[in-house]
């Protein structure tokens, strides 16, 4: 069954387009990773240092595998940009 992963990010004070500059380059890097089945960048209009990564997978297994594939060195020397750790939930659909 497919799943949703939330993603929330909340920039550091000035950091809000490099933070949404460095999400951007994850897209290729997520989309590409097997399971993937989307992905997108949505910044909050009223809050514009938040920014969610919404995702879709084949499922938890998919996503946890593309995380622990993910450059750790990339997302330490990102570390500067978030004002906290990255907050992430999975969903399932209620229709399926």
């Amino acid at each position: 069954m497919a799943i949703t992963r939330i993603n929330q990010f909340q920039a550091s004070a000035g950091n809000e387009e490099n933070m949404q500059a460095f999400l951007r380059s994850l897209v290729p890097y997520i989309s590409g990773s097997p399971g993937c089945i989307s992905c997108e960048i949505l910044r909050n209009d009223d809050n514009p240092s938040e920014c969610i990564v919404l995702e879709r997978w084949e499922s938890k297994d998919a996503h946890r595998a593309s995380v622990a594939n993910f450059p750790q060195k990339d997302m330490q020397a990102a570390g500067i940009l978030f004002a906290g750790a990255p907050k992430g939930w999975y969903y399932s659909s209620v229709a399926e």
